[in-house]
């Protein structure tokens, strides 16, 4: 959105302007801390560190943990269901016949087969956080990963959000959280796509004139809004606040999100997920946002959410994961290829789960029900120690019965993949208090 008012006018900080441009916030929303406040820490602190990222899928509706990465060969029929094991191509790991793909690349991934400390709930909330939805609401909430990285290592590039949330739209809406900012304020949201934002990038019949006070535009305003063109004329505006112009004339983002440009063989081979079977309420199975959050991180996105298909299977559940899963083994296996190939998977952590487990027994409609006692993970790269299975169930699938692995172990693993020490780090609240960013320590077996 861009908005350009002409006549004389005194703006809530005192300012008269003679025209007043606004351009939208690239879904960044109006809080206190601004692009180029970032820009200007990340000079102080001589910020150089090598980009880290993660590309969190987000399985919404909860996923069947005995149908994905521990088959249940041993329990009786009514809990067994109807899948087999496969081998991968690490000996002695067996992941369900569904994912054939991500069996051939095992060695670079790791499955967690007993995740523990889910709540009984729709909600991306503790994917996005590792935290419950009901802590710290006083004060805003816990933030997501994506904006709690926004605030502590900003932007890679200047031109590129450091987070991106590519979740379409669901009628359950807590099925396309990209991660809230919590207390962090609106100014560590993520950049949505397909939002106004994307709008936003595209400047249009913006005059020399209309900028000619292009410096004192800039100086009232919380969030960024400018223009800038070939000629110059932005020479009096600092570097950093000429960089934070630069996310809204750079093309490098919304190139990012051009699948056009890329090379179409690699297109194909992630696949476009459709049809769309079994979406109702929920996520469709793009599985083209995995090629475009590779794209994403290549140009500087430090952390990318995106919501995967509609996972609820209180019926036809085994219908639901052969096509879920199917269309899931090939994107996913596509993207740790991709990334491999092109040397980026060491530095780029990829997660696919869900916000709990399904019970073991089969029900009336050959589905699962909701079952937080256990869920389960995939995690691939991140410089971790790959081609592990770790943790598992009972018999039956009822329970964690080796090595349960908390929510916050998670996200203490994903944050140390970022370069963040989470024994060390803390965020400050509104009320001035710092804020541990997760409670329990990393998962040892992994780094």
């Amino acid at each position: 959105m861009l908005t350009i008012r002409g006549s004389n006018y005194r703006m809530c900080d005192g300012v008269t302007r003679r025209g007043f441009l606004r351009i939208g916030t690239l879904g960044l929303g109006a809080g206190a801390l601004t692009l180029a406040d970032i820009l200007r820490a990340e000079a102080r602190a001589g910020v150089s560190s090598p980009h880290k990222a993660v590309i969190n899928i987000f399985l919404g509706g909860g996923p069947a943990h005995q149908d994905l990465w521990e088959i249940k060969t041993r329990a009786p029929a009514e809990i067994r269901g109807e899948f087999l094991p496969i081998a991968t191509n690490v000996p002695g790991i067996e992941i369900c016949e569904v994912f054939p793909q991500i069996a051939k690349v095992m060695d670079k991934s790791v499955v967690l087969r007993a995740v523990v400390g889910a709540t009984d709930r729709h909600d991306g909330f503790q994917c996005m956080t590792g935290w419950l939805p009901t802590d710290l609401t006083s004060i805003g909430g816990r933030p997501s990963l994506g904006a709690v990285v926004t605030r502590l290592q900003g932007p890679v590039d200047a031109s590129v959000p450091p987070f991106v949330g590519l979740a379409e739209k669901t009628k359950e809406i807590r099925w396309s959280d990209s991660g809230k900012p919590g207390f962090l304020g609106a100014a560590c949201a993520p950049f949505k796509p397909d939002g106004p934002g994307m709008a936003d990038m595209e400047l249009k019949d913006v005059s020399l004139e209309r900028l000619s006070e292009r410096r004192r535009l800039l100086v009232g305003l919380d969030h960024l809004k400018a223009n800038i063109d070939a000629t110059g004329v932005m020479q009096g505006v600092d570097a950093f606040g000429a960089r934070a112009l630069d996310v809204l004339t750079s093309s490098k983002l919304r190139d990012a999100l051009d699948l056009t440009k890329e090379d179409p063989r690699i297109v194909a081979r992630y696949g476009n997920g459709k049809p769309y079977n079994f979406q109702y309420d929920g996520a469709p199975t793009v599985n083209e946002h995995l090629l475009m959050a590779r794209r994403l991180v290549e140009a500087g996105v430090r952390v990318v959410t995106l919501s995967f298909g509609r996972w609820d299977s209180h019926g036809q559940n085994f219908n639901l994961v052969r096509d879920h899963g199917g269309k899931l083994d090939q994107a996913l296996s596509a993207l740790i290829e991709d990334l491999a190939e092109r040397g980026m998977l060491d530095d780029v952590t990829v997660i696919a789960w869900g916000e709990f487990g399904r019970t073991p027994r089969i029900n009336k409609d050959a589905g699962r029900d909701h079952w937080p006692k256990v869920s389960c993970a995939y995690l691939a790269g991140g410089g971790m120690r790959t081609g592990q299975a770790i943790g598992s169930t009972n018999r039956l699938g009822e329970q964690a019965q080796d090595r349960p692995v908390h929510f916050q172990e998670i996200f203490a693993t994903l944050y140390r993949n970022l370069g963040i020490n989470t024994s060390s780090t803390t965020i400050v609240d509104p009320s001035g208090r710092p804020q541990y960013l997760v409670e329990r320590p990393v998962i040892r077996e992994l780094v």
